[in-house]
């Protein structure tokens, strides 16, 4: 029953994580793309910081979860007797994981500072410029994060 819970735990969060991705990606950047430069860097500023704010959260949760439930099922093996292995998917989605988990704390804690900084400034050119890097940041995250789901559900 524990397993399941976090099983689901950690699969809500993937999904708030990457799902967040396709909205602000595909949804809402072309959405605002007509506003002026101020009311355009104004209002990402203002939802990427809610939606990083929740992502650190649910990067978090993903980590832990996937640790732990890693971890239950070697211990399972090992007192049974068995050697564990770790799969190939496993191997991957944590180290992809992992690697997704880095480029978003760079988008966090470099990245959207300088946004921050850049729109409370009211320097659109530079806001823009900050905007445009985590803009790429998140495409690689995303085609990062859509890999793994696929690969581990096909593999």
């Amino acid at each position: 029953m524990l397993y399941a819970a976090l099983k689901t735990l950690h699969l809500v969060s993937i999904i708030v994580w990457v799902g967040g991705m396709v909205f602000a990606h595909f949804y809402l950047r072309p959405a605002v793309a007509g506003l002026n430069p101020p009311e355009r860097l104004r209002l990402m500023n203002d939802v990427l910081g809610r939606f990083f704010r929740d992502v650190l959260g649910a990067a978090l949760i993903t980590l832990a979860t996937g640790l732990w439930m890693i971890g239950r099922i070697a211990k399972a093996t090992v007192q049974a007797g068995g050697q564990f292995s770790m799969p190939l998917d496993w191997t991957l989605m944590s180290l992809l994981g992992s690697v997704m988990v880095i480029i978003f704390l760079v988008i966090r804690f470099r990245f959207y500072p300088q946004l921050a900084r850049s729109v409370a400034d009211q320097s659109w050119q530079s806001a823009g410029a900050a905007l445009a890097r985590i803009r790429s940041m998140v495409s690689l995250n995303l085609a990062l994060g859509t890999f793994i789901v696929v690969f581990t559900l096909l593999y």
